[in-house]
């Protein structure tokens, strides 16, 4: 595997070296090298160093341009405006660049030197509660995170930290207890990672059937209520029956989380569930820690911690309550604890934590009191990415006619029906199988939910349009997997003798000059997705990307180039980097791409 520097590194380090050479005092200077309608590329930094040169940006500019060879990599130079540089690449260098990508087999991706160790926090469902669109954003978005971390070689350790701890399971317990056989069934077992049970209920149904009752119960009947409450306190003291109980519902649901991850393409492992349970054994350490450095004060019998930067509306201080009068513990104590967790047992260098928006106070806050009290050094980045919400057309939260939450199994199950009504229209026309229709409409379904919430940026709501999702137009993932099918097809057919081959000696058409320059931003762009971890940006590269694919299509007879044989490889061989590229840029986002659509 060899890294190969993209051209516009390569550029970025020939213009510094010319400001240097132009300006000794300017050295460093960054050229700010930006892609442009008017050249390949502009550097700008002209303008800032002249600035503090006390020099004319056009002379200046001038100097730089004579410092700046035309060779290999540069075709020409320009200075234009008030000092800028337009910068024109060679086609060979261009063709050049991407032979070498296309030899490698992480496409000339580079990996981290020296790695760290992330600890993602994402994928927190409940466990006895039926998972909605509102678990969609977490799961989606920290699973794309993990994939492309991986790829850019830093260690990723996934924590699902999943809702297994609190009062409801007093009442869950206890009504299992009083009704005993209501979870039974034969057949999987959580490891097995089934969809239905063989007595024919699905885990949902059944755990929501026992939800509805025991809280039927428990709003109805006080004596219930009280034996309820009982068991709360029979569980956080560790009673080996209740315990014993409290697990059976675990388990259940996670054959039930397994079969909606399942659905949704989305890899988890019981190593990485550590939920709130996970913890306990840390929480009163936690507390006597913060009480005995002073980080923590007692208030009204609460262990408490105050900021001066946050108040209520009536002005008084707001603070973060790690635990109760009643001596029970909330979601801080929790969470702080799983930070000594990450940090000290796990050596975690970062920390991410892919929450709701409407979290942005509680994770602020636990992540102060965590620096007061050193578990937090300069060492460790934490960051709270936050995500916006999912609306229906009404540009309301999304739910139910009924005005529930719409549950998660169900949204993909229309997506999905969507999706192969859309790949059967026009699979039959090219001869696609059933199987291969309902293989594909199912890998289009899943892609389309997950480009629609990929595809926006992190902290902004986005509409739940499943016509939008599946339309073969416009910025959706089916768009991007049929240009990724468009170039399977190109080679199916191809004739025997023509294979992808790169012809730097042969001038290339405006059509592949952009479509040559984008695939060469590839490397950069993981960079920078990895660097501030948002995932839309991936996923507005592999749309333009398919875009300028299809003008290429159109522009480029690939298979009939008029110029001869070389020309029909050169253009093969940038459909097979192209199809390369489209294909590794979907699998980090957790989107598959069919070979026929």
């Amino acid at each position: 595997m060899a890294s190969v520097p993209s051209l516009s590194a390569s550029l970025q380090q020939r213009v510094s070296t010319a400001l240097t050479a132009a300006v000794p005092s300017g050295e460093g200077a960054d050229p700010l090298l930006r892609r442009s309608d008017r050249a390949d590329f502009q550097a700008n930094g002209v303008l800032g160093l002249a600035k503090r040169a006390k020099a004319n940006p056009k002379e200046l500019a001038a100097a730089v341009l004579e410092k700046l060879p035309t060779d290999e990599l540069i075709a020409q130079v320009e200075v234009s405006g008030p000092g800028f540089l337009n910068i024109t690449v060679a086609d060979a260098a261009i063709t050049t660049n991407l032979a070498k990508r296309l030899a490698d087999d992480r496409l000339g991706v580079p990996e981290k030197p020296d790695p760290g160790i992330t600890v993602i926090d994402y994928a927190q469902p409940n466990v006895a509660k039926e998972m909605h669109v509102g678990h969609l954003r977490s799961s989606v978005i920290g699973d794309a995170i993990v994939k492309i971390l991986r790829f850019a070689g830093e260690k990723v350790i996934p924590r699902h930290h999943i809702g297994d701890w609190g009062t409801q399971f007093g009442m869950l317990v206890q009504y299992l207890l009083e009704h005993p056989h209501e979870l039974d069934h034969t057949g999987n077992t959580a490891e097995d990672k089934p969809g239905s049970t063989a007595d024919g209920e699905s885990p949902s149904s059944r755990l929501n059937r026992v939800y509805k009752a025991s809280r039927a119960l428990f709003d109805s009947d006080e004596k219930f209520k009280e034996r309820s409450r009982r068991r709360v306190v029979a569980l956080q003291a560790g009673d080996p029956e209740t315990l014993a109980l409290w697990q059976r519902f675990v388990d259940e649901s996670k054959i039930y989380f397994y079969s909606v991850y399942d659905k949704l393409d989305i890899q988890i492992v019981d190593e990485d569930i550590v939920g709130e349970s996970g913890y306990n054994d840390m929480l009163a350490e936690t507390c006597k820690l913060l009480e005995d450095s002073g980080v923590a004060v007692r208030s009204n019998g609460a262990l408490c911690v105050f900021f001066d930067d946050i108040k209520g509306k009536d002005g008084e201080p707001v603070p973060l309550i790690v635990q109760k009068a009643d001596g029970g513990y909330g979601y801080p104590a929790t969470d702080l604890s799983a930070v000594r967790n990450r940090v000290t047992d796990l050596h975690a260098s970062t920390l991410l934590y892919v929450v709701d928006v409407r979290q942005a106070l509680h994770f602020r806050m636990v992540f102060e009191t965590a620096r007061r009290a050193g578990w937090l050094t300069d060492d460790v980045t934490v960051k709270h990415l936050p995500f916006g919400t999912v609306l229906g057309k009404d540009g309301k939260p999304f739910k139910t006619r009924a005005g529930t939450s719409v549950r998660l199994e169900d949204l993909l199950e229309e997506a999905v029906e969507r999706a192969t009504a859309v790949v059967r229209e026009k699979g039959e026309k090219i001869g696609l199988s059933e199987e291969e229709i309902i293989a594909n409409g199912t890998q289009v379904g899943i892609g389309a939910v997950k480009y629609a919430d990929l595809s926006t940026s992190l902290g902004r709501d986005y509409v739940f349009d499943l016509d939008r999702m599946v339309s073969l137009h416009g910025d959706t993932s089916v768009y991007i997997q049929y240009a990724y099918a468009r170039t399977r097809s190109i080679f199916r057919k191809a004739g025997a003798d023509q294979h992808p081959v790169a012809h730097p000696e042969l001038p290339l058409a405006p059509a592949e000059r952009a479509l040559g320059l984008h695939l060469d931003a590839f490397g950069d762009t993981l960079d920078e997705v990895a660097e501030v971890y948002e995932p839309h940006r991936l996923a507005s590269y592999l749309y333009q990307l398919a875009s300028l694919f299809t003008t290429f299509y159109e522009q480029c007879p690939v298979l009939t180039a008029e110029a001869g044989p070389a020309e029909v490889e050169n253009r093969l061989f940038l459909c097979e980097l192209t199809a390369r590229t489209l294909h590794q840029g979907l699998a980090l986002l957790g989107i598959r791409t069919p070979d026929r659509l």
